[in-house]
């Protein structure tokens, strides 16, 4: 497996770094973080334009037929700027379900529309009892002639108070888990955004008996369990990238003010004790990053990853906790004040270890692979 970046990818690197880093510099982020809609429209477009937003899809369904690894290269870059936007809810967690386990009409509509820009989604799968697990799933969908009523709450749905459509997960009569295409602007949906320690747009969203044609299923009734499993092993991945930057940043940041900052009459850079404080950062970053790309590689030669995609993001979460921990630690006071940048990266820390699934579940899912396959 050859993890050398081609000449296209450090391009795109090169690209998407100085993109961000002109366009959404930390007082921007912090500016968005403070806002209601928690992003901006115009650089929304802008990231349109670019073509980051149809960068998965294949050209028939508008977009630009890239590979996963082009794709995990944006994330890290969304990473280190800790851009703000609906980004990871609408390609990754939506635009992959639809393309998982939408039905062809599907693709051919809905697709297009997140490529150009026009349509921002979000997946209401998580419910109040916290379980990843789809089998998990309690909000009920029931029949009535061509349509079904859907009643329940979904929680830490990203980008739901900005989205134009939702995609819902439900069992239906026969226990199944099905998904659905609602309306976000529905009279019977509401939606309010919750306090999080990552200041992002995670939301709770009530469903009071809000009616949906049978033909809004995403692809046939009862595929929803499979369809978000194969997502959500996407998406683990895209998210560890996302990780994976703000890692890089945490530790770009702190080996600078390292060397500006003095105690004692010398830089706080020559004490014994950050030396090997930013020696281990850079250690536990080098392991996962090359790790990352590998597991990247995995999906774009069509190897099965599942097992790896789960290793990665519990790897993932723990490193940005240990990085973003030390950092802050290095800052002093002003590490966990607005007026600082390490904070950023400290905060998304902890959402970020919640989104597509935390430590323990990956930790479950490693083993539960490792049972499956036997002895290797």
């Amino acid at each position: 497996m050859n993890l050398d970046f081609t000449s296209e990818h450090e391009m795109l690197k090169d690209a998407a770094t100085r993109f961000l880093t002109k366009e959404c510099p930390y007082a921007r982020v912090k500016e968005l973080e403070e806002s209601q809609d928690g992003y901006s429209p115009e650089l929304w477009q802008k990231t349109a334009e670019l073509g980051w937003l149809g960068l998965l899809f294949p050209e028939e369904y508008g977009g630009y037929a890239g590979q996963f690894v082009d794709m995990v290269i944006i994330q890290e870059a969304i990473g280190r700027a800790v851009y703000p936007s609906p980004f990871f809810s609408t390609i990754l967690q939506c635009g992959l379900t639809i393309l998982e386990g939408g039905t062809e009409d599907q693709k051919k509509d809905l697709l297009p529309q997140i490529a150009e820009g026009s349509l921002i989604m979000a997946l209401a799968q998580y419910e109040e009892d916290g379980s990843y697990y789809p089998q998990d799933i309690n909000l009920k969908a029931e029949a009535q002639g061509d349509d079904y009523i859907l009643s329940g709450t979904k929680l830490f749905v990203m980008d739901a108070n900005v989205a134009h459509k939702l995609i819902v997960a439900a069992k239906t009569d026969n226990e199944e888990v099905t998904l659905f295409l609602v309306d976000a602007n529905d009279p019977n949906v509401a939606i309010s955004k919750m306090p999080t320690i990552g200041k992002d747009n995670n939301c709770e969203v009530i469903f009071n008996d809000v009616k949906v044609p049978k033909a809004n299923i995403i692809g046939s009734p009862g595929n929803g369990k499979e369809t978000l499993e194969k997502m959500n092993a996407k998406a683990a991945v895209a998210k560890a990238a996302e990780i994976v930057g703000g890692c890089k940043a945490c530790i770009d940041i702190t080996a600078e003010y390292a060397k500006q900052r003095e105690q004692y009459g010398k830089p706080i850079g020559g004490f014994q004790v950050i030396q090997h404080y930013m020696a281990n950062m850079l250690l536990e970053y080098d392991t996962t990053y090359n790790y990352l790309y590998r597991v990247a590689c995995m999906i774009d030669e069509g190897e099965d990853f599942a097992r790896d995609a789960s290793a990665l993001k519990a790897c993932a979460n723990e490193v940005y906790k240990f990085i973003s921990e030390r950092a802050a630690q290095i800052h002093g006071g002003i590490g966990t004040t607005r007026e600082g940048d390490i904070g950023l990266f400290y905060r998304k820390a902890k959402s970020c270890e919640y989104m597509c699934g935390d430590t323990d579940f990956h930790y479950e899912e490693v083993f539960a692979r490792l049972l499956e396959q036997g002895p290797m």
